[in-house]
This record gives structure tokens, sequence and C-alpha cells, in this order.
């Protein structure tokens, strides 16, 4: 399990290493100033890995473009990126961004709960272009966590999940003790609601025990 610092700001990068974070997240589609200015200062002021993030509208984030308008945005930054996080409908692009030797996170953020079945399925897919599939779903009661949670456990590592929304927000810290390779965390604002914070996240695995599996 490995802390991801999910910023919008670059300049937060030293805060988010201070206070225990693995790796950075840059949701490009939430900054606001110079992108390929912000991936390099991130770079230079943590030596954490990367992951470069740019979300769409329908999956949660604020990026309205096409697939070939999104690999335009993304090229730049390649060369200071660890990962790159990219949406199915993006990932007619992933052959071209494989050649840059980055990682791949094979992204899908649902406003549904998939049943385990469709967990099962849609993990096949996020892997055949991508190194590190992360699904992320919205439930509706308790036993779609204890299904999220089988999944997680069963799935082929490396896996990612996660939830989408506040109401079951516990899931978060409760994912990666069944196999989950990151859990995203804010610091100083929140990139996705039910976020916890850096130091909360750390704090939980100090208690959880769960730092010496890293």
């Amino acid at each position: 399990m490995k802390i991801v610092a999910s910023l919008t700001d670059p300049g937060d990068a030293p805060a988010a290493s201070a206070a225990g974070a693995d790796l950075i997240e840059l949701r490009l589609d939430l900054m606001d100033d110079d992108i390929l200015k912000g991936v390099q200062e991130c770079h230079r002021l943590t030596g954490l890995p990367v992951i470069v993030t740019l979300r769409s509208i329908q999956e949660g984030g604020n990026y309205s473009g096409n697939p070939d308008e999104w690999l335009q945005v993304i090229l730049p930054v390649i060369p200071y990126a660890d990962y790159i996080d990219i949406e199915r409908r993006f990932s007619a692009h992933a052959e071209a961004i494989r050649t840059h030797d980055v990682g791949i996170i094979a992204s899908c953020h649902t406003p549904e709960m998939p049943s385990l079945f469709e967990l099962f399925g849609l993990e096949r897919e996020l892997q055949v272009y991508g190194d590190i599939p992360k699904i992320v779903v919205t439930p509706r009661h308790d036993e779609d966590i204890i299904e999220l949670i089988s999944f997680t456990h069963a799935a082929k590592k490396p896996v990612c999940t996660g939830v989408m929304g506040a109401g079951f927000r516990y899931a978060r810290l409760v994912l990666p003790l069944f196999g989950s390779e990151f859990v995203y965390c804010h610091i100083g604002t929140a990139t996705a609601e039910g976020q916890y914070s850096v130091a909360e996240v750390k704090a939980a695995m100090e208690m959880f025990g769960t730092e010496k599996h890293q």
C-alpha cells in the first residue's frame, strides 16, 4: 500500500513528501498555471514518483477534450512523469505513450456499482493496455463494499480500487488492507469528495501496522 498525494498545486509537493506521501499525482485537469512547468517543478522539489492525470468530465474530472487533444496535453509532460493515468476513452494512445518508458495506470471511475462478475471483466479490459488497473466505483450499500473488498483481495496484483463520494469513505482506508496498491489522499485541498489527508492515512497505516508490508 502506497500513499498518493493528489495535488492541484505542484508547490504543495514538498509538504506532501514531508507528511509521508510515497507518490505525487498531479491533476492537470484542475491546474490553472503552466502545466509543463508545474510537472517539472514537482519532480524537482521532491524526487518522488509522479503520476500525471488528465481526468475527463465523464469520470469526475474537468477535462472535456477528445482523445487526440488529450494526447497533445500529455506528450510534453511524459519525460517528467513516472506514470500516466489513462482512461478507457483515451486508451488508443496507450501504445504510443508506452514507447516513452513510462508506466500506465489504466483507470475507470464509474458512478455505478458493478457486479463482482463485471469487476473482473473490467479488470481484464484495463490490463490489456495498463500496468496497474485502477477501478473506482460508487457503492450504494454495505454489501457493495464487501463485494469490492472480495474483488480487491482476489484480483491479480497490482491493482488499485477505490470509492467515489463521501458516503463510504472508510473504504479508502480498508481496501489497501486487502491488496489495493494505492490510496489517494489530499494535502490541503481535496481533489475528490471523501479523500483523507496524507497525514490521516499515514497515521492509519501506523495504527494498522501496515507500513512494514510496503
